[in-house]
């Protein structure tokens, strides 16, 4: 089995997180459809895939997707990843 490719945008998107303050756990090598990334901020946990500009979600990812109960979201940039945190932190 070969390495899970990793999207061109997720480091610049890692850097971004944390710089906003998120812990980042980088999980793209777990496979299986598991999300890129797990993000915690403000007490809340966040599994995001991340995806190049026009990128879409594989059979896994989607299976994976539909059967997690928890907050889950597909991102492109930072922008949308922390319009997300913002958005999830005022609730």
């Amino acid at each position: 089995m070969s390495p899970k490719r990793v999207d061109a945008n997720q480091s610049s998107i890692v850097a971004g997180l944390r710089e906003f303050g998120a812990s980042v756990v980088s999980t793209h090598m777990v496979g299986h459809g598991y999300p890129d990334i797990n993000v915690g901020f403000r007490g809340v946990n966040y599994c995001f895939e991340i995806k190049d500009k026009g990128g879409k979600l594989t059979p896994a990812e989607v299976k994976w997707r539909d059967n997690w109960k928890g907050n889950y979201y597909v991102i492109h940039s930072i922008e949308e990843a922390i319009q997300i945190l913002c958005d999830e932190s005022e609730d």
